[in-house]
């Protein structure tokens, strides 16, 4: 993969909000929600200590989270049990703990890669979840016209391959989208929405969104991460 963004900004978990349409110049045009919960900054990760620059972030309100991340969130002073996670980036600059991370990290007409898990649809067979093409309609064929037909060898080598097409589960597996271009931002309600239907997962799901890979870096985004304000001026609630 050509890598043409070499510079590392923080990525974000947001809620898949689900599928509308918009109006653009006339043009109706099918998008995608993401929305953005209070998201803030609990820990850092320095390069002299850890070989590499990341910040650990807290999103959201979980009703059950295990008990090393209890511990952890406890130790920093948290008492919020919100979803963990941790996303690298390339400069630690202006970067502090208890900083709250807005959706003003983010500008329209920026480029996104989105990675999250696809519908998972259970077992399936060859023709849907590798489409193949099926065995005949006839001419000696009985009962088996949706079949893989032969998947190894007689002798030599006497074994099927690993990695063999097969039928088996589809679905629920890791996907990235790339090249999601923003359309509109709405601040208040710190909701994006982005061109296609094709951001993967469900409903309420979470997706990791960051910069494109592939796309120039926006001249106007904030570096390395859009901040809203303190902690402690609007989340009283979250730490102790």
């Amino acid at each position: 993969m050509k890598r043409i963004n070499s510079l590392r900004r923080i990525g974000l978990l947001m809620t898949n909000v689900g599928h509308t349409a918009m109006y653009f110049d006339n043009s109706r045009m099918a998008v995608t929600l993401l929305h953005l919960s209070e998201t803030y900054i609990i820990d850092i990760k320095g390069q002299d200590k850890c070989g590499y620059n990341s910040v650990i972030l807290g999103t959201g309100d979980l009703k059950k989270i295990a008990k090393p991340q209890l511990e952890y969130l406890k130790k920093k002073g948290i008492n919020s049990k919100c979803k963990l996670y941790e996303s690298r980036l390339t400069d630690l600059f202006g970067i502090e703990c208890g900083k709250k991370v807005g959706v003003n990290h983010f500008v329209v007409g920026q480029y996104l890669d989105i990675t999250g898990y696809s519908l998972g649809k259970g077992f399936a067979g060859v023709m849907k979840r590798h489409n193949f093409s099926g065995l005949r309609a006839s001419h000696g064929v009985s009962i088996a016209h949706r079949s893989q037909g032969s998947t190894g060898q007689c002798q030599d080598p006497g074994r099927v391959f690993k990695g063999k097409k097969m039928a088996g589960h589809l679905g629920n597996s890791r996907v990235t989208v790339q090249n999601m271009k923003i359309l509109s931002i709405d601040y208040e309600n710190s909701i994006i929405a982005v061109k296609g239907n094709n951001v993967p997962g469900f409903k309420n799901s979470y997706v990791f969104v960051r910069d494109a890979v592939k796309k120039p870096l926006h001249k106007d985004v904030p570096f390395p991460v859009g901040l809203l304000l303190n902690m402690s001026d609007d989340a009283n609630n979250l730490v102790s």
